[in-house]
């Protein structure tokens, strides 16, 4: 079932909110006319798509039941000038013509040349969010000049004053689906150009380490044939031994920096490729691409060796199973996903572990991984698998425990560190479309990050996503 994303009003909220629009509308007395204008105009505003429509029907409204004409002024999101947009008179303004001098943007309803003009606003709730200037005019979308003045009672103008609200509420919802068309257009067309910008060229890269790794092999062969000159030789030399010496570092280290490279890589394009999928983009979500999957030899041990360098920086200690790659079996998983699930959960590791003082008064500092299985965990006959990362320090709170893997969150303890509180939430999300569970848990010295996966064989699997 989805989530809410915000608090959700009980019965009794809502009950109240009804209750008071009930005495509202008793209170308004509004006339038979005005009350089928409204409910015409809610009608006709879910019939018709395109904003064109929208106003036409905004202007043509007050006549075809009150028998008053009226102009429609949009501000400009361009250029932010005030725009006559649709009249009752002459229809939709193709141009962008601006309005009389008497018409002027303000946020309160004001009289002048025979007629009677009131502001459109936005939804106050969503204005608060958007990047808007503090004054209230900000909440301003337009104008509504309705006319002849002379035919308006009080009554009729603050019909017309809840009527011009009615229409910034619906248009600010049309205006905000049309950004959201356009801001989804643009992320497709971006995949689009990252696949071919970004992507493909990536693939040079292998090309260039291709070439890295032939220097490194002509390196190796100076060096072979140094040693041989130098035991063909009858006296020893000095400066061939200090030259030998530094041949040999320097393709130690070149070795090195080449191994770095090629994890690096192999990690960014995994990123790359399994974050950047057009599908999440066209689906507007994560779409898995399951297989049989070894999880340790394929997923934590490329991650474990791409931030092995980090964990022995901070003194961290990395205690490894001994039998977990011995007795791997298949499971079906996405491996980008799911490797970016560990590169998040080692990343965390590397920044918050902190030392433990056990029971014989020896400080340790330490990161470690595991796996078991849970017979009938996610039902009887169907067993799950479940991931574990642990890390030494102190216990997390029982609230942290019960928000951490909410997105924005970060722990108590670390705003020194820097970090989002996103990784975890990312976390949640990919073992959850995978059908699985996450949790952290207090061990004796420390925390246990993990989740649990549903135990999929590769023919089970076949075709089930």
């Amino acid at each position: 079932m989805e989530q809410f994303d915000g608090p959700v009003p009980d019965l009794t909220q809502m009950r109240d909110r009804i209750q008071q629009k009930k005495t509202d509308a008793a209170r308004y007395n509004f006339s038979r006319a005005e009350n089928d204008l409204l409910r015409t105009f809610f009608d006709l505003a879910q019939e018709f798509d395109t904003l064109q429509d929208f106003f036409r029907i905004c202007v043509t409204m007050p006549l075809e039941f009150l028998g008053l004409e009226s102009n429609l002024f949009v501000i400009d999101e361009v250029d932010g000038h005030l725009n006559l947009i649709c009249s009752s008179l002459t229809g939709i303004n193709a141009g962008s013509e601006l309005p009389s001098p008497h018409i002027r943007l303000t946020d309160v309803p004001y009289e002048t040349e025979g007629s009677y003009v009131l502001p459109i606003r936005r939804k106050l709730t969503d204005a608060k969010e958007t990047a808007l200037s503090p004054n209230e005019s900000s909440l301003v979308l337009g104008m509504f000049e309705v006319f002849p003045l002379e035919r308006l009672s009080q009554d009729d103008r603050f019909f017309l004053l809840k009527y011009a609200n009615r229409i910034g509420f619906n248009l600010h919802n049309r205006l905000i689906a049309r950004q959201n068309v356009h801001h989804l257009k643009f992320i497709n067309n971006l995949v689009r150009d990252i696949e071919h910008n970004v992507l493909i060229p990536n693939i040079y890269f292998k090309h260039l380490f291709n070439r890295l790794k032939k220097k490194i092999g002509e390196l190796e062969c100076l060096g072979n044939r140094l040693q041989s000159f130098r035991k063909s030789c009858d006296t020893v030399n000095k400066d061939c031994n200090e030259l030998l010496f530094d041949i040999n570092a320097l393709h130690k280290d070149f070795m090195r920096l080449h191994h770095d490279l090629l994890n690096h890589h192999a990690s960014y394009t995994l990123s790359l490729e399994s974050l950047l999928r057009r599908d999440h983009f066209s689906k507007g979500h994560f779409v898995l691409r399951p297989k049989a999957c070894y999880v340790e030899k394929e997923i934590i041990a490329p991650q474990l060796d791409y931030y092995r360098g980090r964990f022995e920086s901070r003194g961290i200690i990395i205690e490894q199973p001994q039998d977990m790659m011995e007795e791997e079996f298949p499971i079906m998983v996405d491996v980008g996903l799911l490797a970016q699930v560990y590169d998040n959960l080692f990343s965390n590791a590397a920044k918050y572990a902190e030392a433990f003082v056990d029971h014989a008064g020896q400080s340790k500092k330490t990161m470690a991984y595991g796996r078991e299985v849970l017979a009938d965990y996610f039902g009887p006959g169907q067993a799950g698998v479940k991931f574990n990362v642990y890390t030494t320090g102190p216990h997390l709170s029982e609230t942290e425990v019960t928000k951490i893997f909410f997105d924005g969150y970060r722990g108590e303890n670390v705003q020194q560190q820097p970090g989002t509180g996103h990784g975890l939430a990312f976390v949640k999300q990919v073992v959850e479309i995978h059908g699985g569970r996450v949790g952290c848990e207090a061990t004796p010295e420390g925390n246990n990050f993990y989740f649990i996966l549903p135990l999929t064989s590769p023919e089970k699997g076949k075709g089930e996503r």
